[in-house]
């Protein structure tokens, strides 16, 4: 799939960027250029291929690398009040910040 000046022409507008004649000639040839890579991409046989979950996965155990998903252990009230202590306002050891939407 190719596109032309017209689609070109169509993105910038629709991304409200305004683009030369050059800057719009160079970003035709760029996204051709992305098109003809998912073309060759599309082309390849993977009949049979079982999914990765990642990419990393077939080289190295990603299990291994990640992070386990346990509590930390709690602060100290010492420690809570070092860190409230660099806050602009605090109440009730929790941060106060400003309303954003009324």
């Amino acid at each position: 799939m190719a596109i032309d000046h017209q689609d070109v022409a169509r993105i910038a507008q629709l991304a409200r960027l305004e683009l030369t004649p050059d800057a719009a000639q160079r970003a035709l040839s760029e996204l051709n250029g992305i098109f003809a890579l998912i073309q060759q991409l599309q082309a390849v046989d993977t009949q049979g291929i079982e999914p990765m979950a990642h990419p990393l996965s077939a080289h190295q155990e990603i299990a291994l690398r990640l992070r386990s998903d346990a509590a930390a252990p709690t602060h100290t009230l010492e420690q809570r009040q070092e860190l409230m202590s660099n806050s602009p306002a605090a109440s009730e050891g929790l941060f106060l910040v400003p309303t954003v939407i009324e």
